[in-house]
Parts: C-alpha cells; sequence; structure tokens
C-alpha cells in the first residue's frame, strides 16, 4: 500500500488538523479533512452532525476499518478551547508552526497531535498487513472523534454513542487519546476518573437596613453556617485506585455591594470530585443531610440545584493496561503510572460501553498560550499506538 505524507507522517498530518481552527463547536473542516485521509486508508466513514434545542449542531465522525470483531476503537476530539488573546501567542495560534522540535498550535498537546499519531500507526499497521481481512486474528479498527469535548458534551460522544447503539455496532475496547502524561511521554496512564457533581446552593431571605436586622432575615449568616458544615469534615480518606474526595467552593455571591444593606438572598455554588466510595446520588444525599443538620430546626428557605458532570469509573488493571504498559515501556523505556487523577474527559461515556483507558501526550502545556509538543513524542506516540495494536491483534513481532 502507497501512504501519502498525511498517513506516514503524523507530525504532517497533527499540523494541517491544527491550522483548521475548530473551537468548539465549530467544525471548519476537520472532520473532512480527517474523513478524506481515513477513506484513502480503507476507512469506512460516518460524519453524524446532532444538535438539540438551545445547543450548536456538532460535528462527529465514526470511522471503522473491518466488519468483524474484536473492534478496537480510539476515541478523541477534534474540538480545541478558544486560543485567547492572540498577542499571548508567540505566533499565529493557528499556524501549526515547528521550532525548535517542538510543533505549535492550540490543539497541539489537545488533542489534534494525538489523533494524527493514531491514524499514522493504522497507516503503518495495513502498509505491513494489509486490511483486517488478511490478519491473522481478524478484527476491526475504528475511531470515534467529536467535534463536542472541550463544550457542553451533549451532541458528541454521548450521542454517537447510542447512534452506534442502536445500529448494533459493538466497540470491544478503547484508547482516549487525552494528554494524560504530565512531566514525560510514558509517565502515565488513566485508567479511570473521579467523579464530578456541581450544586448551587441558594438561601432566601428578608431584604433589610443593617441597623435594623430584626426587621430582616440576613440569608448570609446561614449560608456560612451552612458552609462551614459542608466542608467541616473530609467525605472520605481515599481508596486503592483514587485520592480523597474533595469538596471545592466555587463561588459566593450576594448581588450586594451596598454595606448598609442585608441582602435578600446569597448563593454559593461547588464542585465536588468524588472517587469509587460514591455515586452522584450518595454524594447529592450526604450534601443534603449536612445542609439539613446546619439548619436545624431553624425555618430558612434554600433550593439546592445538583448538576452532575460524570460519574466515577474505574477499568481495573488487567488486559488493556498491561498492553498500554509494554508498548510504553517497549518505546520509550518508561514504566507508567496507573492514574485516576485529573478532570473529567469523553471516558465518562464510553465506560458505559467497554473497556477503557487514556493515554496521549504531554499536557503542561494544553489550553496555554503557546501550546506546544515535541515532535519526537508524536512520532514515538505513533509508535506506541503500533505497539498496542500489535500486541491486541497478537500481529509477530516486526522490526520498523
Amino acid at each position: 500500500m502507497n501512504l501519502d505524507y498525511k498517513t506516514n507522517n503524523p507530525v504532517k498530518l497533527a499540523q494541517d488538523l491544527i491550522k483548521l481552527p475548530s473551537v468548539t463547536p465549530l467544525d471548519e473542516g476537520v472532520i473532512e479533512l480527517l474523513s478524506g485521509v481515513l477513506k484513502k486508508l480503507g476507512f469506512v466513514c460516518h460524519i453524524k452532525k446532532f444538535s438539540s434545542p438551545n445547543t450548536d449542531e456538532v460535528t462527529n465522525l465514526y470511522a471503522r476499518l473491518g466488519d468483524q470483531n474484536p473492534n478496537f476503537c480510539f476515541a478523541g476530539h477534534t474540538d480545541v478551547v478558544p486560543s485567547g488573546p492572540s498577542e499571548s501567542w508567540d505566533r499565529d495560534p493557528f499556524s501549526g508552526h515547528i521550532s525548535d522540535g517542538n510543533l505549535y498550535g492550540r490543539g497541539a498537546a489537545d488533542m489534534k497531535s494525538a489523533i494524527a499519531a493514531f491514524v499514522c500507526a493504522v497507516g503503518r499497521i495495513t502498509e505491513l498487513y494489509g486490511p483486517p481481512s488478511k490478519w491473522k486474528f481478524p478484527g476491526s479498527i475504528s475511531l470515534l472523534i467529536t467535534g463536542d469535548e472541550e463544550g457542553p458534551a451533549i451532541n458528541g460522544t454521548k450521542k454517537l454513542l447510542e447512534w452506534l447503539e442502536k445500529k448494533e455496532e459493538v466497540i470491544s475496547t478503547c484508547i482516549v487519546g487525552e494528554p494524560t502524561n504530565e512531566s514525560v511521554l510514558g509517565d502515565m496512564v488513566k485508567i479511570g476518573r473521579r467523579g464530578s457533581l456541581n450544586g448551587t446552593l441558594t438561601i432566601n431571605g428578608i431584604q433589610g437596613h443593617t441597623a435594623y436586622p430584626h426587621l430582616a432575615k440576613n440569608p448570609v449568616h446561614h449560608l456560612i453556617n451552612i458552609l462551614q458544615s459542608l466542608i467541616s469534615e473530609p467525605l472520605d480518606q481515599g481508596t486503592d485506585h483514587f485520592q480523597a474526595s474533595t469538596f471545592q467552593m466555587s463561588n459566593i455571591d450576594v448581588g450586594n455591594r451596598a454595606t448598609n444593606v442585608i441582602p435578600a438572598s446569597a448563593i454559593a455554588q461547588f464542585n465536588i470530585r468524588f472517587n469509587d466510595l460514591h455515586t452522584s446520588e450518595s454524594i447529592r444525599k450526604l450534601v443534603e443531610k449536612r445542609i439539613v443538620a446546619a439548619i436545624d430546626e431553624e425555618k430558612i428557605d434554600y433550593e439546592l440545584d445538583i448538576h452532575v458532570s460524570g460519574e466515577c469509573f474505574l477499568t481495573p488493571p488487567g488486559a488493556l493496561s498491561n498492553i498500554l504498559i509494554s508498548s510504553i515501556e517497549e518505546v520509550t523505556g518508561r514504566t507508567p503510572v496507573l492514574s485516576t487523577t485529573g478532570g473529567t474527559s469523553d471516558a465518562r461515556f464510553i465506560k458505559n460501553y467497554c473497556p477503557v483507558a487514556e493515554f496521549g501526550l504531554v499536557g503542561k502545556t494544553m489550553h496555554k498560550a503557546n501550546e506546544n509538543v515535541l515532535c519526537s513524542d508524536v512520532n514515538a506516540l505513533s509508535k506506541i499506538y503500533i505497539s498496542v495494536i500489535k500486541k491486541y491483534f497478537q500481529f509477530e513481532e516486526f522490526n520498523d
């Protein structure tokens, strides 16, 4: 098979993807470019556009090479966060330029380069072994790519997975190409994520003059007492694979700048990152219990609004993590830590369908000005993905 530069040069493909400013929810042709490259490798591509009330339409891609199981899937996103002020960057944030061995641009780390690395890994596999129908242990390779990971995540991976389920399309195993490494390529694999719950607590009082507090009801005083109850006792001490759950206040607002006015209401916003000792429902009940305990028997008018970003999940160490560790050691000489740290990712949706782990590039510069990755890391990541595919489908060893 004769591969063009896009399917045998991950850095070049990453550059071309970065040059398309696909800031959530814009596509800017990036899905079309990617599907065009994959079609040359023999993939059957489905471009799916999803929308819902009060949200923007999102362009997504599911591409599959082969029609037999097991179906090994790579998941990722082509959307990126805004670049911020252009003067904060040394060059155009969507130039995809290379300087001193580093590839620069929004999405270089998170995570267009990882997508390019995987596509080129599949290109190398097909060059060496042909299409899946000729493999000793036939199967399929697929890509599940969304344009909505950095946004509300409503019209992306979640809906694409639901669409696949309706088609009775099964994903057997999945790697998400998020930038998991903290310092150097190969130092960390994510095998789970903490759950995330956002809460808004509103205390309603009676507005009045600070000189006449008996004619008012100060919601701020009650809010302080409740918040103290919420944060005073740790949620837990952590588990074998997860750090302790955390309760963090993110905002307190009373909508009042006058020093002689008791406000009518006080609002607090918080986030809880919880481990596998809890579910979102058990966390909700715990928060409500602590609020009631703080209120005691006082008649306090309050409202609690809860939004769950994702449940905690864990893919226990086993076949998938063993393949990743072995491949990473083979290419980098490093043994990665199996971690569950960090925020949420689309793995929180995929875990309902198959075992999932995350491994991509170094994330030190993601979402920052002058986001960049080492070109050598992009090439090495592609080799790691080649090794992963080989081990998963039990290809014989070869010298690349």
